[in-house]
């Protein structure tokens, strides 16, 4: 987490979140008033952190990575403009699992990416084929979020199809597990080959482009430097 999101959680009287992530945030909840859920019940969350900030309190809703990246801000945001809130607001930045991910793999965000998230609960899967068609038409270094869980098993391989329709076999794929956390896992392998390996949902995939290379089981993506300058 960013010094700012450690403050705010110090500084607040009530904490708010999905019981897996209040349990990574143990040593700021004693003296708190918390307020815990589990999977699927965002709205629930952002609605009592809103009504509890609407009382005067200070409250911290907290999210996985960076609340602007597939988190709660959006949420929050529409649900003050629907019910006209009057509460102030304030998006706490972190560390979104494409940040993490590329750092433990490398370099392979060194050039134009895009991220693609495979989870079709609120997006329809023939929305999420026609982005996925995109970035891998357009050469794009592509982070896929959300990759697989119990219940959604083929999507991944979908998304690899459509990326071998447009890249060479051989190109290299970083798949982290649980970035920066205890039970990390870091497997550098290739878009042929990914789908040997662990993947679930606390997994990113970052699918190189058509210059990325892989090196000393790093990735890296070239942004140009070796064909303008002499190294």
């Amino acid at each position: 987490m960013t010094l700012a999101a450690r403050d705010t959680l110090r500084n607040a009287d009530v904490i708010v979140g999905y019981k897996t992530y209040l349990d990574l945030i143990e040593e700021f909840l004693p003296g708190k008033e918390i307020i815990s859920s589990q999977m699927m019940k965002e709205v629930d969350r952002c609605r009592q952190a809103l009504d509890s900030a609407e009382s005067g309190k200070t409250v911290a809703l907290v999210c996985g990575g960076d609340p602007g990246i597939y988190a709660m801000a959006g949420l929050v945001y529409e649900m003050v403009k629907e019910k006209e809130y009057g509460c102030k607001v304030e998006i706490i930045p972190g560390l979104a699992a494409i940040n993490s991910c590329a750092a433990r793999l490398g370099a392979p965000l060194m050039h134009d990416f895009a991220a693609i998230s495979l989870s079709d609960l609120l997006t329809p899967w023939e929305v999420i084929e026609k982005r996925l068609q995109a970035a891998a038409m357009a050469d794009f270094v592509t982070a896929i979020y959300n990759p697989k869980s119990k219940k959604r098993t083929e999507q991944i391989g979908q998304a690899r199809n459509i990326f071998l329709q447009h890249r060479s076999p051989e190109t290299p794929v970083g798949i982290v597990t649980a970035a920066t956390r205890e039970n990390e896992k870091i497997a550098v392998t290739t878009l042929e080959k990914m789908l040997e390996n662990d993947i679930g949902m606390q997994s990113t995939l970052i699918i190189g482009n058509s210059q990325t290379f892989s090196w000393n089981d790093l990735i890296i993506t070239p942004r140009g430097y070796t064909g303008k300058y002499n190294l």
